[in-house]
């Protein structure tokens, strides 16, 4: 019985000892392997962070900003923080700008509007057709009964919401009323995201009619800020550490018009004709939102085509 007991803790004592020199060799290795990838790779486990650029002086529309108040100052440095270390979706935005914002800024142009509105369109969508949780649609977000009172044509087949060239015109109409109403490109962004009815009443309780003076909801609050941060950032992109080619843009992609003034009841045989697939069709034409284009006396559409080989890389 004892010689049994004597090499039953043998055997433990034995397993212990290969257990721990295991481990302890484990560790070793693991510490050496440490120290290679360190000055193999120049890494610490520190990671370095840099404070952002901020600029001495900044207009938003030509109307000054007053960067030298601590909570402006701070308010901004907040938005520019989200949007610098959001690195995927900035990254992706600043490609995407590339194809759609010099062809807006023509348009607010053409509309003799400030050119800093174009970055509306960036933190209301992104510059994509997306669909918020209150229904409002595209890259200006409008609402249907909004996108109606200023032209666009919201139905079963057709949402205008969607084209991006027609919503940046509705755009620009609706921003030239609210800068009548309001005398003031900062305040008219402020309508534009929490609606008129809602400034108003902030303007009439508060008594004052300054956008960086005014107590909004934390969502206006934060809009002003964000278009600033998307400015900065979308015009100097390597000054905030996103070093990106030109040729690894996104293009514009040139496309033709072809006037519609008869019904068209199937889309994709249609596109077919073309040389186009029918999910080239929508891409182009995101607007037309069924198989088929019906159109009234006296209503014409026009639908954007391709040229050959446009999706050759540049």
């Amino acid at each position: 019985m004892r010689n049994t007991l004597i090499i039953i803790a043998s055997i433990i004592l034995s397993i212990c000892t290969i257990v721990i020199v295991k481990y302890l060799s484990n560790a070793e290795t693991n510490k050496k392997e440490e120290i290679i990838f360190q000055e193999d790779f120049g890494t610490s486990s520190v990671m370095m962070i840099e404070s952002l650029p901020i600029p001495l002086s900044l207009t938003f529309a030509g109307e000054n900003v007053p960067i030298e108040y601590i909570d402006v100052r701070e308010k901004l440095d907040r938005e520019l923080a989200v949007n610098c270390f959001l690195h995927s979706n900035t990254y992706l935005l600043i490609k995407r700008a590339n194809r759609y914002l010099p062809q807006i800024s023509k348009i607010l142009s053409e509309n003799d509007l400030p050119d800093d509105l174009k970055y509306i369109p960036v933190i209301e969508s992104g510059l994509a057709n997306v669909v918020s949780p209150s229904k409002a649609v595209g890259f200006w977000q409008f609402l249907e009964g909004t996108a109606k009172e200023y032209g666009l044509e919201v139905s079963k087949e057709v949402d205008e919401r969607y084209n991006w060239k027609k919503s940046t015109q509705a755009a620009c109409d609706y921003f030239k009323w609210l800068n009548k109403r309001y005398n003031s490109w900062t305040l008219s962004a402020a309508a534009y995201n929490c609606g008129r009815t809602a400034l108003n009443r902030f303007i009439d309780i508060q008594k004052v009619d300054n956008y960086y003076s005014l107590l909004l909801s934390e969502e206006t609050e934060r809009y002003l800020f964000r278009a600033l941060a998307l400015k900065l950032i979308l015009s100097e992109p390597e000054r905030y550490g996103y070093l990106i080619e030109y040729h690894e843009m996104y293009p514009y992609i040139d496309t033709y018009e072809v006037e519609i003034d008869k019904t068209i009841p199937d889309l994709a045989s249609w596109a077919k004709k073309k040389g186009l697939t029918y999910r080239e069709l929508k891409y182009f034409n995101p607007w037309l939102r069924t198989n088929t284009l019906t159109v009234k006396k006296n209503k014409k559409y026009t639908i954007e085509l391709p040229h050959a080989n446009y999706r050759k890389a540049h």
